[in-house]
């Protein structure tokens, strides 16, 4: 599993955002600067955020980006989905993808993978954007 420049950038959006939650709509120039994302593709993931349900975006000189419910009820998870897909480390480790493997039913390598995606979606699922904003801050504090 590897998260691309995609999914780090996303992340570090949500993580300014949730930083941010309750002051209203933040500029996309702003978190482009504070979090070092090159502001074009900033705005290509916001729009993939926005149709995700992860935050809300309104324009004109009062416009910007907000997250679109509280940091505690969106998840490592919620945006990986959104701006990754699936983090299976195999296709038929995907419950989706089952059917395209004839040896699905009787390969033992695929419990493996099955178990590491199970593990890595739990661990994602349990880390909320408020969790991580809370640990930078006391990482910037220390």
């Amino acid at each position: 599993m590897r998260i691309s420049t995609k999914g780090e950038y996303g992340i570090r959006a949500l993580l300014e955002l949730s930083q941010r939650y309750g002051e209203g709509y933040i500029q996309s120039a702003d978190i482009a600067s504070k979090r070092n994302i090159p502001e074009n593709y900033l705005y290509q993931l916001l729009i993939t955020m926005r149709k995700a349900g992860l935050i809300r975006s309104r324009r004109g000189p009062q416009g910007g980006h907000m997250l679109s419910r509280s940091p505690e009820k969106i998840s490592i998870n919620d945006a990986v989905l959104a701006l990754e897909g699936s983090l299976a480390p195999t296709l038929c480790a995907d419950d989706i993808n089952t059917e395209e493997c004839v040896f699905a039913d009787c390969c033992a390598v695929r419990e493996v993978w099955t178990l590491v995606a199970e593990t890595t979606h739990r661990m994602l699922e349990e880390t909320s954007f408020a969790k991580l904003a809370e640990r930078e801050r006391v990482k910037r504090a220390g």
